[in-house]
């Protein structure tokens, strides 16, 4: 078996060792040595398949109450040091022998030549958006300590450092694990929603900033290697988006002021991040000779260059001045220069380039000034343009109090016809529907005070308003009426987000309406973006059928988009776990259907999901690289469509697998009282998570639950549900109806040999038998029933995916994936161990004290920190 890399062990037993000598200073040896044995006994459970867990937990159970909080941060910390580790070996070149866009570029022009890819390349348009995530649980404040760390695992491996150098770099090392070990690393309070977008903010700042530019000049090196042409001066495969202060769904902190706030916030710190790139260039372009056209601009001088930035730097400094002001609540007018667009920018810019290379200059045009045009065109005037989400509840209850108002009758109470004819009518008048002077409820008023908020901004400074769950055409008409009675002067393009079962097979209906409607076409100027629930649709129907209803939603849209002569961009709602659509970017993109992407595609990225893949500007480019090469081969070398027999075939597993899901969730009595007694789902609420609710409403049971904590919930007990339950019925049907068919689609259908694999890592991860403790600790036992059954479940998908994919265990393709697990399994079962006591106690005494209040808190860190995820 393929074993850890000598660079990964060597760093993960450098700051374990690190930590240990930290434990040993300041909690002494005798807390030590109690470290070491339970790392030994966890250590030895995972080494042998039949080893008895039982001496760990009787050691763990002994542990006198002021140990204990100490052992979970030594445990959790560790998982978290084991993390900066894999992170850092995975971005260096050692991980990294061949780029994955050069590889690809060289593949591809063998098959289809270099002008078929250098064409897709030119038109590649990948839009990533920024999520704040519910679930994150690690500070900030420990977010830069851990960059701190990679950076100096990263030096350590440098070959020309001197002795001093290298032992500087361990003493950093050792300060840094100090001061983390001295650091709270649970949250206090919870982070507001314009804090969670300052630190959306602080990742392009600290590594997008400096990450997007260096990619590009590697990716038009590549280009001007494999295809003989770089890219063009405005090349920006990438563009960067935020729902940071604009997503308001069930978030109720999210106001029309937070919005705007961040929206200034963006503006100020994009202007103050051009401005340091103005300075410098000032001191680069210090020549003197100029072409004509910039000389008549500036007037006779020694540096043209300078006088030619001087007036953007000044109109930057006067923007950054504004912005603030406004920030810190000043209400006044934007001067006349401020900056507005990106054009305000770029065309000063672009004349010093063109000056330079037009007097041969072109090797200092294309440093430093070429990066910042770069920038310019990935970020714009406020770094990251803000998505608008809101429920589309909200906007049918704005209109019905407006419709009541002026005795219009109950717009609710309306069928679709009667709502989207009353739409349609208001769209094309030219009078306003609502009362200047009219004073509605809060809830709509704070609609309309959005919508205000979104007609006095900038264009560029907003992307796209969302309709989470979207059923109907009226839907997104409701929201044209809305925005169109704002003032708003531009058309924002509208999403209709379809997010559960039943809405995913009806988008197709929804989309052909509108298209079918000479208003809308009109407004949406032959381009939509249609978004796809990820998360929702697993939790209504589970993880297979929802994989298999996205799919044949993308299928019925991209083919209906092409016979209206619509330009379709599919938006992916993913997030970071299997069980909510999360998983390697190359099998996601592998796994679309044929004609999906088009070298176009949009995809959230949440929170931990931004830190692990853009935290740090290496290995920010390499996720870039992994972005082009993967959108490049599904756009070039897209996977063929299924066959007839397959899709017959996992229609047929779509349904068993619905079946068994729905069973459980849905119609077991039993299940919501298993499930609230075995996770610590209620006691989510004493961790200071994200500024968003856990629930959509603040009453209600599992069904409103939002899917991060429902995931969350069962990752922390090991069980891993949602991603898997009802696979194990879905295989069954496959094998037991037509094995060699399901084997075709193993060995030649993209699709679903992706959707085997991350279902091969979720059971990977599962471990029932830690399941069971929590059970035999928590769960009333007339409910034991309902667990052995889940857990027989979880073992029979694991012997029945051995059995498809022809192998003895789980992740026999994937080594390093199974050996990484093996490593942190030691650390991460003794979490779950106390955790399982924590909840005990608590749930039992109504109450802990505040050190092992603080020390379940941390076990949920850890978990988290093991699993690799959280929701």
């Amino acid at each position: 078996m393929t074993v850890i890399p000598d660079t990964l062990r060597e760093n993960v037993r450098l700051l374990g060792e690190l930590l240990g000598d930290t434990l040993l200073e300041t909690r002494g040896p005798e807390l030590f040595r109690k470290v070491e044995e339970i790392r030994r006994l966890g250590k030895a459970v995972n080494t042998n398949e039949n080893s008895d867990p039982q001496p760990l937990i009787d050691v763990l159970s002994s542990l006198e109450d002021d140990d204990v909080l100490p052992i979970v941060r030594a445990f959790s910390q560790f998982l978290n040091l084991a993390n900066i580790a894999d992170q850092q070996f995975f971005s260096s070149a050692e991980a990294n022998q061949r780029e994955a866009v050069e590889d690809t570029l060289e593949q591809l022009v063998d098959t289809l030549g270099k002008d078929s890819v250098a064409d897709a390349l030119r038109n590649l348009n990948i839009e990533l958006v920024l999520t704040a995530h519910p679930t994150e649980v690690t500070r900030r404040t420990l977010i830069r300590k851990h960059e701190r760390i990679a950076e100096d695992l990263a030096d350590l491996k440098r070959n020309d450092l001197l002795r001093y150098e290298r032992t500087e770099l361990k003493s950093n090392l050792r300060r840094t694990v100090n001061e983390i070990w001295h650091t709270n690393e649970i949250r206090d309070e919870r982070p507001t929603a314009v804090d969670e977008a300052k630190w959306g903010f602080a990742v392009i700042e600290n590594s997008l900033w400096h990450a997007v530019p260096q990619f590009l000049r590697e990716l038009d090196r590549t280009a001007r290697s494999r295809l003989g042409q770089g890219l063009s001066v405005d090349a920006s495969p990438f563009h960067f988006y935020s729902w940071m202060g604009g997503d308001r769904d069930g978030n109720p902190n999210v106001t029309h002021k937070v919005t705007q706030e961040v929206i200034l916030l963006g503006r100020w710190m994009a202007a103050d991040l051009y401005l340091k790139d103005i300075h410098d260039l000032a001191g680069d372009l210090s020549m003197s000779e100029a072409s004509a056209d910039l000389m008549a601009e500036v007037g006779e001088t020694p540096t043209p260059y300078r006088a030619k930035l001087h007036g953007l730097r000044a109109r930057l400094e006067h923007t950054l001045a504004w912005a603030e002001r406004r920030v810190q609540g000043e209400t006044l007018a934007a001067p006349d220069d401020v900056i507005v667009t990106r054009d305000d920018i770029l065309a000063p810019l672009m004349t010093c380039y063109d000056s330079l290379l037009e007097c041969g200059m072109s090797r200092i045009a294309n440093g430093a000034l070429l990066d910042c045009i770069r920038r310019v065109h990935c970020f714009g005037v406020n770094l990251v343009p803000l998505d608008i989400r809101q429920d589309s509840e909200r906007h049918i209850l704005a209109i019905d109090e407006v419709t009541r108002y002026l005795g219009l009758g109950d717009y609710k109470d309306w069928d679709e016809d009667q709502r989207e004819a009353f739409l349609l009518e208001q769209l094309g008048s030219r009078r306003p529907l609502i009362p200047r002077h009219w004073e509605p409820g809060a809830d709509t008023r704070e609609v309309l005070d959005t919508a205000r908020i979104l007609a006095e901004e900038p264009a560029e400074v907003l992307s796209s308003y969302i309709i989470s769950m979207a059923k109907q055409p009226s839907d997104v008409l409701a929201v044209a009426l809305l925005l169109k009675e704002s003032g708003l002067d531009w058309n924002v393009p509208i999403v209709p987000l379809f997010e559960t079962l039943d809405d995913l097979d009806r988008s197709v209906s929804v989309m052909e309406k509108l298209w079918s409607l000479p208003w809308y076409r009109e407004y949406c100027g032959g381009k939509q973006t249609v978004m796809i629930g990820y998360s929702d649709s697993a939790k209504d129907a589970g993880k297979l059928t929802a994989t298999w209803a996205q799919y044949k939603a993308q299928e019925r849209l991209v083919k209906l988009a092409s016979d209206n002569d619509i330009h379709l961009m599919l938006f992916h709602g993913r997030g970071g776990t299997v069980g909510r659509g999360g998983g390697p970017v190359e099998k996601a993109m592998a796994s679309q259907p044929p004609g999906s992407v088009r070298g176009a595609i949009r995809v959230t990225e949440q929170g931990e999901m931004i830190r692990y893949k853009f935290g740090m500007p290496r290995v920010a480019v390499r996720s870039l690289s992994i972005y082009v090469a993967a959108t490049l081969r599904a756009t070039l070398e897209p996977s063929a469509a299924p066959k007839a027999e397959w899709r017959d075939l996992m229609e047929a597993m779509s349904k068993a697998s619905l079946e068994r899901y729905r069973s459980v969730v849905r119609h077991d009595e039993r299940f919501v009282p298993y499930f609230r007694s075995l996770t610590p789902e209620q006691e989510l609420g004493m961790l200071a998570l994200g500024s968003r609710p856990a629930k959509r409403k603040a009453t209600g049971g599992v069904e409103s639950l939002r899917a991060i904590p429902w995931v969350f919930a069962w990752m922390q007990v090991r069980l891993n549900m949602p991603s898997w339950l009802g696979a194990r019925q879905a295989l069954e049907h496959g094998l037991a109806t037509n094995p060699e068919l399901l084997q075709d689609m193993v060995e030649n259908w993209t699709f679903f040999s992706s959707f085997l694999d991350l279902l091969e890592m979720v059971l990977g991860k599962a471990d029932g038998s830690i399941t069971a403790y929590y059970e035999q600790q928590l769960v009333p036992p007339e409910l034991h029933e309902l667990g052995e059954d889940l857990r027989e479940d979880l073992k029979a998908s694991e012997v029945l995916l051995n059995q498809i994919k022809k192998q003895q265990v789980l992740l026999e393709s994937d080594p390093l994936l199974a050996q990484s697990i093996l490593v942190r399994n030691p650390y991460t079962d003794p979490l779950n161990y106390l955790q399982a006591e924590l909840l005990k106690r608590a749930r039992k005494t109504g109450n802990l004290d505040s050190q092992l209040e603080r020390a379940l808190k941390v076990t949920m860190a850890g978990i988290s920190a093991g699993m690799r995820n959280t929701g």
